[in-house]
């Protein structure tokens, strides 16, 4: 939801960068989620490694926007 939030105010750098920010955050918090689920039990140790993969992908994704996000910022 972070993310979608993002892209309607990519016409305020400020902000899509701040939303972009929290979609880092909230990414991190589901990898943490997914080792506690491994840890307690609720989970088979295999079964987040696909979806903390892509995490991985996802936070390099957000990564590169954050530095350079005028690829998709609405000017004008």
């Amino acid at each position: 939801m972070n993310l979608r939030e993002a892209w309607a105010k990519r016409r305020y750098e400020a902000h899509f960068l701040s939303m972009l920010s929290d979609c880092d955050g909230e990414n991190s918090e589901t990898d943490t989620s997914l080792d506690f689920a491994k840890d307690c039990g609720y989970v088979t140790t295999e079964a987040p490694a696909d979806l903390t993969a892509k995490g991985a992908e996802i936070g390099k994704m957000l990564g590169s926007t954050l530095k350079d996000p005028s690829g998709f910022l609405i000017t004008g």
